[in-house]
This record gives C-alpha cells, structure tokens and sequence, in this order.
C-alpha cells in the first residue's frame, strides 16, 4: 500500500531547502560578542534563558570563566559587563 502525502510534507521543505542551499551563499558566522549581545537583548525584552549550558558556552567563548556552580543571573552580569567592556 502507497503512503499518502500531507500537505505541507516534510519533502516540499527538502526541496525548497535545497534550492535555497543551491542559489543562495551560506550565512555569516556570528561572532562571540554579536552572539553574546543577541542573548541579552532577548534576555531584556523579557526572555528567560532555559539552556544554562548556552548561556554559559556564550560567556566561555568571550573568554570568561565560568564556575559549574555559578548561577545563571551572575553569568548574564559578567555578559553585560563583557559587552559594556567590547563597546
């Protein structure tokens, strides 16, 4: 028996994404202090980090140390300073 297709299949995406991959340059890579300003902007708009690994990964690759024990609000401060800092 033939499996019938819903709209919207995950084949359609495959080919649009191929198209896209075909036609159009890969995006920029962000850079640590871009990837660590993006993260406190969506923090100030009212977000909530849910990953404390991300958030933690973000400030190691600006250079910070970061405990295991630390929580996740003083590691967005030392961000915000590391971001004040970078200008």
């Amino acid at each position: 028996m033939a499996k019938h297709k819903c709209m919207g299949s995950r084949q359609r995406k495959g080919i649009l994404g191929w198209f896209k991959a075909l036609f159009l340059p890969p995006p920029e890579p962000v850079s640590d202090i871009e990837q660590a300003r993006r993260l406190i902007a969506a923090i100030d708009r009212g977000g909530i980090p849910l990953n404390p690994a991300r958030v933690n990964a973000v400030a190691r690759n600006l250079g910070l140390e970061v405990s295991k024990r630390a929580t996740v609000e003083e590691t967005i401060a030392r961000l915000r300073a590391a971001v004040r800092r970078a200008g």
